[in-house]
Parts: structure tokens; C-alpha cells; sequence
């Protein structure tokens, strides 16, 4: 019996107790030089085993089975991944979580290369519910969750882990890349709000040196803004990493622009910009979001007039908002009523809009509701907030940088976010 086979035997029969676990979880650890040279001729053994209840085993030998797998296995790999995945026990591959880590990135990866995202959906999910201490925990796996989620355009899947709340970060690229990808996913679902805060949380995060992360996601806020809110406002929150209120205009420079064209409300004038930069938005992969931008100054135009005017016709919104007929004004404006974004009544008889009050008067029992758990969601953070302020201040490493610190510096001088959080 060769030291594979023996290994073998040994996961067979050491993967019943937790005592047991423990044992062969040496002995895993103590062979793997060994499984890593056999790599090529461990797919039959894996046979052998069970991945429901050889789990801790079958990670370590599919870690090594798939660490040099060349594209033709690709395929191969992807079924055998999928199939533990979905069969593994959580607290057996716990016990290797960087083993598991490890397999479902390469699972991630072979996927990209197959072109074939939309398998890894589900099992990448699943991994992560395994995995994660809970919900409020961001894993490693999420990024490339939602990656996976983007490239198969299954939004509404991404969506599921994005309405967690995070207040547990395994590593600060993690949360770069979540926040990055989840703002992504939320403009595929036209949840603009939702994008702008994921988006601002990457902007805005601690940092001690500029990202390319925060410059894309920067970019991307911007557009984003114009979208929905027609307006960009290029101040940053006092809470800003200073390298980035410094440095990240001078990266973006052609879109600050671009808000400065959109502002004007100039129509043609936005439209010859974005040609003259057609290159540079498509090398970023943001023309599609640029061309949404110049179709909603239509949209923020029609929503100056309701600030000015009672009743309209729709040759003049067409006329005033450089529409090229009354027929395609009606259409922005029935699409904005449909959307919220304007209260207004049209009288098809003589062409006349109507521009309305809000109707909404905050006293219907949906209304009261959504205030009340708004309200609870609050209370819920504030108790979480006092239990980590609670959990630093007597945190050792901190109250020993804290008292180096107050030798050199008064107090009255640090910002509202301490420098100790800068990654």
C-alpha cells in the first residue's frame, strides 16, 4: 500500500467524531508535499471517498488534484467542485478553510475560462452560506460570487448576499471588491440608490494608499449620479481618505468634465463631448452607462419644467427639451410618471400635461410600516455600533496606540474617523 492509499484509508476511517477529525486532520497536514507530487493520480481515489462525510479529506486531495489542472480538465474540475460544494459539511471543511477557499477560486477561475459563469452561480452561494460564521460576515468568496454573478448577468441572485448587512471583513480588498462588483449588480437592476452607496462605501473606505478599485468605482459613481439624481456633487464626505480627496479627481478628470457638460443642460453640446470621448469611456467599459447619462438629461430638462410651469403642452417639452416630436415627449414623460419621478396628468384630447403636487401624504398603514422598520433597522444599528465602540475601546492594541499617540497629538486635532481603521 503506497502512502496515497494508505492516506485514503485513513480519511475512510477517521472522519466519524470530532476527536478522530482532529487526528486525521494531522496527518492531512503532514502529507500534503505528498499529495501535491501524486496530484496528477489522485482522481480514482477521489472516487473512493464521500464528500458528505469525507469532507476534511476530499478537500485536501481535491486542493492537490486541482492546483495544476491544465484547461482540458478544466470541465472535469467544475463537476467535481460543484458536486462537494454542494455535499460537503460545514463543519468538517472549517476546519481547512483555506483549503476550501483555495478550490473555490479555482473553481471560479476554470469557470471564466469554460466561459460558462452561470454553472458556479448556485455552488458559489452555497460555499459561501458554508463557510461564513454569519450573515453579517464578508468572505473572501463574495467577490468572486458577485464576479460570477455579473459575467452570467444573474443579477437578482448577487442581489441575495448584497442585502446583508457587513459588519465582519476578512481582508480590506474583500470589501473593495464587493462594494465594487455589488454596485455593478445593482445598476444591471436599475437599483441606482443601492449602487451609489455600495459604490460610495468604496470611494469613501479607509485607505493609505489609492486603488485602482476606488478610481473605477469613482468613475462609475459619478455616471450613476448623473442618472439618478441628475447632479454630481464633487465634494467629498469629511470622513474621506486624504490620498483620495488628493488624487482621484486628477484619474477622473474626463468625467468631472462630462458632469460639467451635463450641467449646462445642453443637449448637442453633451453629445459631441461624449464622441470626442467615445475611446476612453469604451476602454472603460462605461460607454453603456455614458449613453444612459445623455438619454436622462431629457428626463432631469422635463423635471425643471414642473418647477416652473402648471400645465404644458407637449410640442413645447419637446421644443424645450430637444425632443424631436411631441409623440416622443409624451413617451418620456408617461415613462417618468410610471417611474415616480414626476407627478403629471396628460389630456390626450389637446395635448396638455399637467404638472401635480406629490400625492403621497405619509399617513397610509404601508406608510407607517415602512417608517417603523426603517426605524428598528436604526435602533438595530445603533446597538451594533455601541457593541464594536465597546469591543475597541478595550481592545489592548489600540488603547496601547492610543496612549503613544496622546503624547504627540491633541485629541481636538483627529477627525471623526480614527486613523487607526486606515488599511
Amino acid at each position: 500500500m503506497d502512502a496515497v492509499e494508505k492516506l485514503v484509508a485513513q480519511i475512510q476511517g477517521l472522519s466519524g467524531s470530532v476527536g478522530d477529525l482532529n487526528q486525521l486532520h494531522l496527518f492531512l497536514k503532514q502529507a500534503e508535499d505528498s499529495l501535491r507530487h501524486n496530484s496528477s493520480r489522485l482522481a480514482p481515489f477521489l472516487h473512493q471517498l464521500d464528500p458528505s462525510v469525507h469532507s476534511l479529506g476530499y478537500l485536501y486531495l481535491l486542493d492537490a488534484y486541482t492546483h495544476s489542472v491544465s484547461r482540458d480538465g478544466a470541465n472535469e474540475v467544475v463537476l467535481l467542485v460543484a458536486r462537494f460544494i454542494s455535499s460537503c459539511l460545514a463543519e468538517q471543511i472549517q476546519l481547512a478553510q483555506h483549503k476550501f477557499i483555495s478550490v473555490c477560486k479555482r473553481f471560479k477561475d476554470h469557470l471564466i475560462v469554460l466561459e460558462a459563469p452561470m454553472r458556479g452561480v448556485a455552488p458559489m452561494l452555497t460555499a459561501i452560506r458554508k463557510i461564513r460564521p454569519s450573515s453579517e460576515h464578508l468572505t473572501t468568496l463574495h467577490p468572486d460570487f458577485l464576479l460570477l454573478c455579473i459575467l452570467a448577468k444573474c443579477y437578482k441572485s448577487g442581489l441575495s448576499v448584497l442585502e446583508d448587512d457587513v459588519f465582519e471583513v476578512d481582508q480590506p480588498r474583500d470589501l473593495f471588491l464587493y462594494c465594487y462588483y455589488g454596485g455593478m449588480i445593482c445598476i444591471g437592476l436599475k437599483k441606482f440608490e443601492k449602487a451609489l452607496e455600495l459604490l460610495r462605501n468604496v470611494v469613501t473606505a479607509p485607505m493609505s494608499t489609492l486603488n485602482a478599485i476606488a478610481v473605477e468605482a469613482y468613475k462609475k459613481y459619478i455616471l450613476v449620479s448623473l442618472i439618478h439624481h441628475g447632479q454630481f456633487n464633487t465634494h467629498f464626505p469629511k470622513y474621506t481618505s486624504t490620498v483620495v480627496q488628493r488624487s482621484i479627481k486628477n484619474l477622473t478628470q474626463v468625467y468631472l468634465e462630462l458632469v460639467n457638460s451635463y450641467s449646462n443642460g445642453n443637449i448637442a453640446e453633451l453629445e459631441t463631448f461624449v464622441q470626442v470621448n467615445k475611446d476612453r469611456f469604451e476602454g472603460d467599459n462605461n460607454l453603456g452607462l455614458v449613453k444612459q447619462v445623455v438619454s436622462s438629461i431629457y428626463k432631469r430638462n422635463i423635471q425643471r419644467l414642473t418647477q416652473t410651469y402648471l400645465t404644458l403642452s407637449l410640442q413645447d417639452i419637446a421644443n424645450t427639451v430637444q425632443l424631436n416630436s411631441p409623440k416622443e415627449a409624451e413617451m418620456h414623460v408617461l415613462q417618468m410618471i410610471q417611474d415616480g419621478h414626476i407627478y403629471a396628468t396628460i389630456n390626450q384630447k389637446d395635448g396638455m400635461v399637467r404638472f401635480l403636487e406629490e400625492p403621497e401624504q405619509y399617513k397610509t398603514c404601508e406608510m407607517i410600516e415602512h417608517i417603523d422598520s426603517s426605524i428598528q433597522r436604526i435602533m438595530a444599528l445603533s446597538k451594533k455600533l455601541a457593541s464594536v465602540d465597546e469591543q475597541i475601546s478595550c481592545d489592548p492594541l489600540y488603547l496601547a496606540k492610543v496612549g503613544k499617540e496622546r503624547q504627540r497629538f491633541d485629541f481636538d486635532d483627529f477627525d471623526s474617523v480614527p486613523q487607526r481603521f486606515n488599511i
